[in-house]
């Protein structure tokens, strides 16, 4: 069986990886937030964060931004936690 501290470390990275857009915003702003939170998520909330970046880097720019609001349920959850982080 899997050691969870290494399941998470890798989804992290993973994470980490993905966070990588080339909009300087929103690499600021994702990157920013794995490092501060990343430790502390819950295997959902990975999930649930991994599900936000599937938009695309115009779109996640304007639901983190506040001028759209996200599709599907509970981003909008991790959504605000990305603005306080900021």
């Amino acid at each position: 069986m899997s050691d969870p501290d290494t399941v998470h470390a890798v989804a992290l990275r993973r994470l980490q990886w993905k966070c990588r857009r080339g909009m300087r915003e929103l690499d600021e702003l994702l990157q920013g937030y794995l490092q501060q939170h990343g430790a502390g998520l819950t295997p959902d909330a990975l999930q649930t964060f991994d599900q936000l970046l599937e938009y695309s880097d115009q779109q996640l720019l304007e639901i983190l931004m506040g001028r759209e609001v996200p599709e599907r349920q509970g981003l909008a959850d991790v959504v605000e936690r990305i603005r306080a982080a900021a």
